[in-house]
Parts: structure tokens; C-alpha cells; sequence
């Protein structure tokens, strides 16, 4: 069994081995070869029975590039761990208001092919909140997200002017209870963790000072975590799904992570061995 994983461009600025290094251990302790490229150069892909694209960080940066690697995956590749109709998918935050549309509990969320002030000052009262979440559509380590007040922050941050963009409620159960990832493989619920912000921030990721804890699964949100996969357009053999509660305290979809996330393998026993199953099952059913 020999694997491809793809890793970021040689240009990209952020560390990633220690990423690449906790899959492809986890990988190589089931007896798998496990071969690194960035994702930009992915050369002959006939050695490989199957291709992940776990550290492809960055891929946001040169989304068009992205889309072309994944046509050529789909045509050349013997088997793309995740399927590549789900990693195009999942690459643009536009599939949250499919999920929505689809009956999911998911955080609301407006879509803004240009965003000005204009589109901002229109999507308070749309959303019926005075503090709002605004996101890239296309985005990776909370680059290009901003809180902003109504009244406070009348003008939008220049580096996301005319960009699309994602506007949502600003949660303030992320910065007290925190966000809910549920990692499962397969379709399979392997653990979760709580991932809290940095004080006087209300972003999670460790780069900007959030801190991750295993805990136990809410009540029902390993129900709403396999009804939001349900809803995707292939099945997943590694998945993440954020969770956050609503102004209602009911549990809602932030999030779904089907291309290269954090799957916090180190925070349950059973999480890497659970992982390499499902991904070497799935490179070896692509060759029957």
C-alpha cells in the first residue's frame, strides 16, 4: 500500500511537517509506504494506490491553481482520499447554505459576491443581530475574518473590500462554552474535542492562541454531525464537523472539514488507528 500525501507549496511561510509527520506515522504504523509532494507539483501518480490531500495547506492562496490539481486528480488518480466531488465542494463556505437548504442546523449565513459597505450595513437587520462574523468564501486559518459591531465598524477591512464573502451572526457561546469538533471516520464517530478561543479573541485556532480539550459529544451532536455528512455529495472517509450553539442554545453547524483538517489525532487512543482503517480500507477497495 503506498500513499500520497499532498503538502503545501514549497513557498508556503507556515511550519507543517509535525502535521505530516502525526498522519504518516499513524499510516506507516499499519504498514503503509507513505510518500510526501506539494500539492502544486504532484508529479506521476501511477506508484500511488491512492492520493490525500491531509497538508494541503494554503490551498485558498491559488484557488483556481486548486481546482485544475483536482480535475487532474479525478482523471488520473486512482483513488482521491476524499473523493474529489467533495473536496470541490467543500472548498468554498458556499455549501453551508446548501446544508441549510438541505434541513441541517447551520449557523445563517449570507453569501456577498462583492462585499462593500453597503452589503454590510444590509446584513445586520437581514440576520437580525448587531454584531456579525464576516469570512472568505474560500479561506483557511481564519485569514480574512473579522467580528464587526453595527455602528462601530461601519467601513469594511480593506484586504476582504469587493471580495466574496461569508456574513454571519456573531456567537457568543464561542467565546464561553466554545466550538465542538466531532472527528469521524467512515461515518464513524471516533472523538471530539472543544476548541476555546484566546482571551478577548473569539477565533480557535492554536496560531492565534486557542486551546483544543477532548470532552464528550454533546447531546445530539453526533445525530446532527452524521445528518450535515448526509447532505454532502459523497461520502467521507475522514471528516471533521464544528458545531456551535445558536442563540438558542440548540446545537448548529459551523463547519464541515472534508479536505485537510485537523482531525486532533493525539487526543484519543483510538483516533489514530481508527484514521489509518478507514483511509487504508478505502485505497484498497480502489484496487478490486
Amino acid at each position: 500500500m503506498h500513499l500520497l500525501l499532498l503538502t503545501p507549496a514549497p513557498d508556503f511561510a507556515e511550519p507543517f511537517a509535525w502535521a505530516f509527520h502525526v498522519q504518516a506515522d499513524a499510516l506507516r504504523a499499519e504498514k503503509a509506504m507513505v510518500t510526501a509532494r506539494p500539492w502544486t507539483d504532484v508529479g506521476a501518480l501511477e506508484p500511488f494506490d491512492a492520493v490525500l490531500p491531509l497538508v494541503a495547506w494554503g490551498y485558498h492562496l491559488r484557488f483556481t491553481e486548486w481546482l485544475q490539481v483536482l480535475d487532474r486528480l479525478e482523471r488520473d488518480a486512482r483513488r482521491v482520499i476524499n473523493p474529489v466531488p467533495l473536496l470541490r465542494w467543500n472548498s468554498d463556505k458556499a455549501y453551508l447554505q446548501e446544508l441549510a437548504a438541505a434541513g441541517v442546523p447551520t449557523v445563517p449565513t449570507l453569501s456577498v459576491d462583492h462585499l462593500n459597505e453597503a452589503a454590510l450595513a444590509a446584513a445586520y437587520g437581514l440576520l437580525g443581530c448587531d454584531e456579525v462574523v464576516i469570512k472568505p468564501a474560500v479561506s483557511g486559518g481564519a485569514t480574512g475574518t473579522y467580528r464587526l459591531r453595527e455602528g462601530e465598524a461601519a467601513r469594511v477591512p480593506g484586504d476582504v473590500h469587493g471580495r466574496p464573502m461569508m456574513i454571519q451572526p456573531f456567537l457568543s457561546s464561542i467565546t464561553s462554552t466554545g466550538e465542538y469538533s466531532l472527528i469521524l471516520f467512515d461515518g464513524v464517530l471516533s472523538h471530539c474535542v472543544v476548541k476555546r478561543p484566546a482571551s478577548g479573541d473569539f477565533r480557535v485556532q492554536p496560531h492565534l492562541g486557542g486551546f483544543t480539550e477532548p470532552c464528550a459529544p454533546p447531546l445530539g451532536a453526533e445525530q446532527l454531525a452524521r445528518q450535515a455528512l448526509s447532505a454532502a455529495p459523497a461520502e467521507a472517509v475522514y471528516a471533521r464537523v464544528d458545531l456551535v450553539e445558536g442563540t438558542d442554545g440548540k446545537l448548529q453547524v459551523i463547519e464541515l472539514e472534508l479536505v485537510e483538517p485537523a482531525l486532533f489525532l493525539a487526543q484519543a487512543p483510538i483516533a489514530a488507528p481508527a484514521f489509518a482503517a478507514a483511509v487504508i480500507s478505502a485505497a484498497e477497495n480502489a484496487r478490486k
